[in-house]
């Protein structure tokens, strides 16, 4: 069905249009003044031509009724007379003149080159933003024919021609009606609204405000709305006209308002619902004429305008909200970290400072226990006493070499390699040393003893079994400075020759570690001669006390050379272990798995990072134990010479770090929320005006 046709041809009268149509080489008549150029056109009342002004050179195009047969002649004088009314309006096509006497009559416009919208559309649809420029103008040029009283009723692309700039332009006014004129007027099918498909029908404007939106949907979308092979197929089966209006109504009014036109890119919600209003079948439902049309697109306009400030207003404060919060929560990041870095420094140093202190500590009690062995070393009366058990030990000796048999006396036993005393001169030697040990003077001590040139103990305070035995395989009588095998014997350069501190040892007694420190005695008119050892043993849990705050501690390592390197000496566990009574009424014993636990030598806390995340080895033993930890380490120094120990204050990083950065960060997390929440506040009070502003201005 073509879109051209208003009034249905018939047979006859389509072959004989094209007929003359290909058969023309001169218009029906000529027109004084105008040179025809070509012909460009015929219909069902005529045929148009292209002239040339011989005054002006300027193009235009004349209208030739031919068809008297058929035609009613006042569509000649009606569609003149609309043009009249609308001289000199850009947006219609321009009357130049009529031929009213001529043979057939004819009337002169203004040629537009571009063709009609029709022809434009043959070549594709138009995109969104050339749709709603095209729609504008055309409602704007039915605003200015209705503002004169003139009523289209045959809009369509065909009777809508584009200047040389692109510009539609209203032509074909051959079914137009003053507003006033009383007479039906049938336009285009799937253009005309669906109440216009009536031959009793009156014209009124929401005609052209149905064909407006039937054009804007075919320039979107490349076809009229409704228009299927079926529909078309149904209503050119019918046979009179009537039934064919009839049958156009129904199709319109029972077939939903398409809206495919809402699927084009482009496209967005108002201008989508403004083309289905102007489709509604009910024509109460329609823009109310084409000035409404014109205010929705304004409306429009205006808001896709304001669309970027709208969401400058929704999006900019959510995007401030973000950035505030996203400094606020780095701010709080660094405030905490920068907390943290400065708490753990004043921890460090803390810890840093009581390791020097207990390290000194330790250094002058292991000083003082130097002195007091060496001054046991040189009493008179021990050496006095230690000569006098040589001497008889000399006298049993020589005896023994002439008659093992008669020397009974001296009891000497070759299994243990050490001169069994009478009771007498036993009794006097401990006596003796017990003496000297015995001076308050003398500092604390868990027990003294005094071996002979060949390592054998023969005098120990307080008493222990051990009195008899060999024990020159011990750090503390050869200088080796580890413990040799128990059946090792000294020679005679085999002794200790100076003030020795011994490698730490297992209590027999307590299971707890032990260390010694040692003096060779000598006689001081032979002095290359040494006599024996004297030792004072001590626990090593003596010698380092510290508990501080924020479960700060102190231990003690053995770091000398050997496979007890690391060893863990003292420690607060060892200490509760120790101090459990087990029934016995006295201090515990240390159990033999502690022995395993060492410190190695990665793990030591000498440098800043070991400092900050030190592991300490009893957390298997005690879950109380197995937490980070800051810790710091300092040798222990005697008279100016690392003796091999090292002590390890440390506190739990929660406990040194947590007690004051926990409340700091509640603080800050609430201070946060509360800025947080104020921002918020602003945020939703700017969203609820640009809201509210936009509801208005759209009502407006």
């Amino acid at each position: 069905m073509s879109d051209d046709l208003t009034i249905q041809q018939g047979q006859d009268d389509r072959d004989r249009a094209r007929r003359q149509s290909q058969e023309r080489t001169a218009p029906p008549t000529e027109v004084p003044g105008y040179e025809p150029v070509r012909h460009l056109g015929a219909g069902a009342f005529g045929e148009v031509w292209v002239a040339v002004d011989e005054n002006t050179g300027r193009h235009v195009a004349i209208k030739f009724y031919t068809h008297r047969g058929g035609m009613d002649w006042s569509l000649l004088s009606r569609e003149v007379e609309k043009l009249a009314f609308l001289f000199a309006d850009r947006y219609v096509v321009q009357l130049i003149g009529v031929g009213w006497d001529a043979d057939p009559p004819y009337y002169i416009m203004e040629y537009l080159e571009r063709g009609s919208l029709a022809d434009r559309l043959a070549e594709g649809p138009l995109s969104a933003a050339e749709a709603v420029v095209m729609f504008r103008d055309v409602t704007t040029g039915l605003i200015h024919a209705h503002g004169k009283g003139v009523l289209h009723c045959d809009l369509k692309p065909a009777n809508i021609l584009l200047d040389q700039d692109n510009k539609p332009r209203l032509a074909d006014f051959g079914q137009s009606r003053l507003s006033h004129e009383q007479l039906p007027a049938l336009g285009t099918m799937f253009y005309m609204a669906p109440e216009q498909a009536d031959l009793a029908a009156l014209p009124e404007v929401r005609w052209d405000v149905y064909a407006l939106g039937a054009v804007c949907y075919c320039m979107l979308t490349g076809l009229p709305p409704h228009r299927t092979g079926d529909a078309t197929q149904r209503i050119e089966q019918t046979e009179s006209l009537a039934d064919r209006l009839q049958q156009y109504r129904q199709t319109i009014s029972e077939t939903p308002v398409p809206a495919v036109h809402r699927q084009i890119s482009g496209v967005d919600r108002a201008l989508g619902e403004i083309v289905q209003r102007c489709l509604a079948p009910d024509p109460e439902q329609r823009f109310a004429n084409a000035q409404a049309v014109l205010d929705a697109l304004d409306a429009r306009d205006a808001q896709r305008a304001r669309r970027p400030m709208m969401i400058l207003g929704a999006v900019g404060p959510a995007l401030l909200l973000l950035v505030v919060a996203w400094f606020a929560w780095h701010g709080f990041r660094s405030a905490v970290t920068q907390s943290e870095e400065a708490l753990t420094r004043r921890a460090l140093e803390s810890s840093q400072f009581a390791a020097e202190y207990v390290a000194r500590a330790a250094g002058n009690e292991l000083h003082g226990r130097y002195r007091a062995v060496e001054e046991v070393a040189a009493s008179p009366d021990l050496t006095a006493a230690l000569l006098e058990m040589v001497s008889r030990e000399e006298m049993a000796s020589q005896l023994d070499e002439l008659s093992r048999a008669d020397a009974d006396e001296a009891e000497l036993d070759p299994k243990r390699t050490a001169f069994r005393h009478d009771d007498e001169h036993r009794q006097v030697m401990q006596k003796a040393f017990a003496a000297v040990v015995n001076d308050p003077a003398l500092p604390e001590a868990t027990g003294w003893f005094l071996c002979d040139a060949r390592g054998v103990q023969i005098a120990r305070v307080p008493e222990r079994p051990t009195i008899g035995k060999n024990f020159a395989w011990r750090s503390y009588f050869q200088p080796s400075g580890a413990d040799r095998d128990p059946s090792w014997r000294a020679g005679p350069k085999d002794m200790v020759d100076r003030t020795t501190l011994s490698a730490v040892f297992r209590s027999q007694a307590t299971n707890g570690w032990m260390v010694a420190v040692s003096h060779p005695i000598v006689d001081p008119q032979n002095k290359d001669e040494p006599l024996g050892v004297v030792a004072l043993m001590v626990e090593v849990g003596r010698f380092v006390e510290m508990k501080g705050g924020n479960g700060q501690f102190a231990v003690l390592v053995d770091w000398r050379r050997g496979d007890q390197k690391g060893v863990i000496l003292q420690h607060p566990l060892f200490d509760a272990v120790l101090s459990e009574d087990n029934g016995s009424g006295g201090r515990g014993k240390l159990p033999e798995r502690f022995q395993k636990h060492q410190i190695g030598p990665s793990q030591l806390p000498d440098t800043p990072e070991k400092r900050r995340c030190y592991t300490d080895p009893m957390g298997a033993e005690d879950a109380a134990f197995d937490t980070d930890w800051l810790a710091w380490s300092e040798p222990v120094i005697v008279d100016g010479e690392d003796v091999g120990w090292q002590v390890i204050v440390q506190q739990p990083e929660g406990r040194a770090i947590g007690s004051a950065i926990g409340p700091l960060r509640s603080k800050l997390i609430v201070y946060g929320l509360v800025a947080l929440g104020m921002v918020s506040l602003v945020v939703v009070g700017l969203w609820a005006f640009v809201i509210r502003t936009a509801r208005t201005l759209r009502k407006n």
